[in-house]
Parts: structure tokens; C-alpha cells; sequence
């Protein structure tokens, strides 16, 4: 078993299949403690200032961890820097399998795309059938912690994002990853309400201020801590809980057609609009990443949510800077009032 880089979500039955193990370069990226060294080191090979700061960290990850001699990148539907990337990668010895998510979500063209992954990795469509029963399971687990951190209040908005952002690789290890999230569940359903905790400016609330966060995972995440401490909590992770294919299909195909992350803004608007009336959201955080072109979508979620929405921009994982978090205060008091 060898282990096989991600630079994003990908149909990881496939990998499973073929007795490989995936890893999600993002999450070790962001969760390593030197995660701004890996983007310094990328500035001194040569990346320019002006890239997002997600590609850099994920090219000097990939070197640092020689075991990784193979990552399969998104081609189409995620950060279009990934082509230059991909090449950058190439130059340093480490094979590269391409994979795109076609833009009207064509279920043909995703069934190509998955025949052509799976032919690269010698897996077959039985073993990978197998594999979305096995993986269900697990994401059963997720989507659990999901419902205990909207419907609940019992887990926090950090927690859930964690457990949701790591359904893209499963940790390498389905089994252990299912364990851990039945004992944080276990743990989670004998606390008390969150929500009956709130303060907001030394004052006892009625109800804490309920958030959506959508957007790419934030390159800060202690932002979910610092919104808590001004009591309000992320009871929604747009893209994160995307990550645990929260549909109900047995297509593996289908599944990845629903999955709305690397396809038109409006998929995303359509859930996003469906998941904020039944948590019963005050407002949203949408997260932009500097030179991301993302970025430009903010304006059309902002036509098409009727919701109060804060962007924040962020670019490197040094942690919430003083004007964002003097906007996040700014948003919440106006939420409060």
C-alpha cells in the first residue's frame, strides 16, 4: 500500500479500491505547526508573492513527505493554479495523475473521468462499489456529529469542521477514523447545550447569534474559537460538510454529481439556501482566499442570499489579524442587534 497525494476531494473509493491510501495534502499542510514555514519555503523556490497561500503550502508539503510519490490533482473545478502546480511537481520527480470535474456535471463525463482513475490505478468498478458501502458507513459517523452541532447545539463549530474536513482522505484509515468519531460522539451527546453558554459583551444572551461559514475551509481556523468567544457558533461548514457526501444515492457516480464544491456557484447557492433555513441561521461568514478567483463568486452570493454576509479574505496561516477580527465584532454586535 502506498500513499497518494490530494490536492482536493476526489473520488477516493477509487484509491481504496486499489489498495492505496489517500492523503490530503491540505489538511497536513495546515495542521502541521510549521504551516507558514512550508509557505515561505514555496516563496523561495520561486512561487511568487501573488499565488494563494493554499498552493504554495501544498507544493513544499509534498516535498517534505518523500513517501508521497504520487498525487492525483484536480484539473477542473477547483483553483486554477493547480495546472502550474501539477508541473512544478513534475520537475521534482513526483507522478501526477489528473482528474477534472466537469462544469455542467455531466454524469458521462464524470463516469470518464472516474474509468480513466480507475484504469491509472488498477482498481475496478466492483472493488470501488464496495468501497462507497464501506466508506458510507463512516460518514454516517459525520454526519451525526453534524446533526448534534446544528439540531443539539452539543458540538463546536471548530469540532465539526475538523470531523467534516476529514472525510477527504478519512484520516488514511476509514476504520480509525470511525472509531475516533464514535467515541467524540459518545463524549458529545452527554454535554450540556452549547447554546445555553452564549455571552455576547459580558451580557447573558437568550439565544447565541447562529452562523453559516461558506467558502473553502479558512487558512486560520482558529477563527471558529474567536467567534465563540463572542458568543456566536458556526452551526453550518458549507464545503466542509459537502466533503462527507451528505447525499442519499448508492451511484457512486451520482454521488459525485451531487457534490456541489467543484461545479457552478449555483449548486452551492441552492444548498446553502436550503441548509441555513433549517438551521435557522442570523447571518453567514463567507470565507474568501487572497487571488483566489473564487473570490469574484462573492458577488453573486451576495445577490442571491438573503442573508447578512461578512467576507473575510484570508492568506496565510498566521492566525485572525486585528481588522478581521475587528470586523467579525463589528458583524456580530450588528447580528445582536
Amino acid at each position: 500500500m502506498g500513499k497518494i497525494g490530494l490536492t482536493t476531494t476526489v473520488p477516493v473509493e477509487v484509491i481504496y479500491a486499489a489498495g492505496e491510501i489517500p492523503v490530503d495534502l491540505n489538511n497536513i499542510f495546515i495542521t502541521g505547526s510549521d504551516a507558514m514555514n512550508r509557505v515561505e519555503e514555496a516563496e523561495l523556490a520561486g512561487f511568487p508573492r501573488s499565488v494563494c497561500g493554499w498552493i504554495k503550502g501544498l507544493y513544499s508539503t509534498a516535498l517534505q513527505h518523500p513517501e508521497i510519490r504520487r498525487i492525483i490533482a484536480v484539473t477542473q473545478g477547483d483553483c486554477s493554479n493547480t495546472h502550474a502546480l501539477m508541473e512544478t511537481w513534475e520537475v521534482e520527480g513526483i507522478e501526477i495523475i489528473p482528474f477534472a470535474f466537469p462544469y455542467d456535471r455531466d454524469s458521462d463525463m464524470i463516469r470518464l473521468q472516474m474509468d480513466k482513475l480507475i484504469t491509472s490505478l488498477g482498481a475496478a468498478w466492483d472493488g470501488v462499489s464496495q468501497q462507497k458501502r464501506r466508506l458510507d458507513q463512516v460518514r454516517a459517523l459525520a454526519w451525526e456529529i453534524d446533526r448534534l452541532t446544528w439540531e443539539e447545539n452539543r458540538v463546536s463549530g471548530f469540532e465539526n469542521h475538523l470531523y467534516q474536513v476529514s472525510c477527504s482522505d478519512f484520516n488514511g484509515d476509514p476504520e480509525g477514523f470511525a472509531r475516533e468519531m464514535e467515541e467524540f460522539i459518545g463524549k458529545a451527546r452527554q454535554r450540556e447545550p452549547l447554546s445555553e453558554k452564549g455571552r455576547f459583551s459580558g451580557r447573558k444572551k437568550a439565544r447565541e447569534v447562529r452562523l453559516g461559514f461558506i467558502g473553502v475551509p479558512p487558512i486560520f481556523p482558529e477563527l471558529y474559537d474567536f467567534v465563540e468567544s463572542h458568543g456566536a457558533r458556526v452551526v453550518y461548514n458549507e464545503v466542509q460538510r459537502q466533503f462527507t457526501m451528505p447525499f442519499q444515492t448508492n451511484d457512486v457516480v451520482e454521488q459525485y454529481r451531487l457534490y456541489t464544491y467543484p461545479y457552478q456557484v449555483f449548486q452551492r447557492i441552492d444548498d446553502i439556501s436550503r441548509e441555513a433555513e433549517q438551521r435557522q441561521l442570523d447571518g453567514i461568514i463567507h470565507y474568501t482566499q487572497s487571488f483566489c478567483y473564487r473570490q469574484i463568486e462573492d458577488l453573486i452570493i451576495r445577490k442571491k442570499l438573503d442573508y447578512p454576509i461578512l467576507t473575510l479574505e484570508g492568506e496565510n496561516p498566521t492566525g485572525l489579524d486585528a481588522r478581521s477580527k475587528m470586523r467579525i465584532e463589528s458583524f456580530l454586535s450588528m447580528l445582536e442587534d
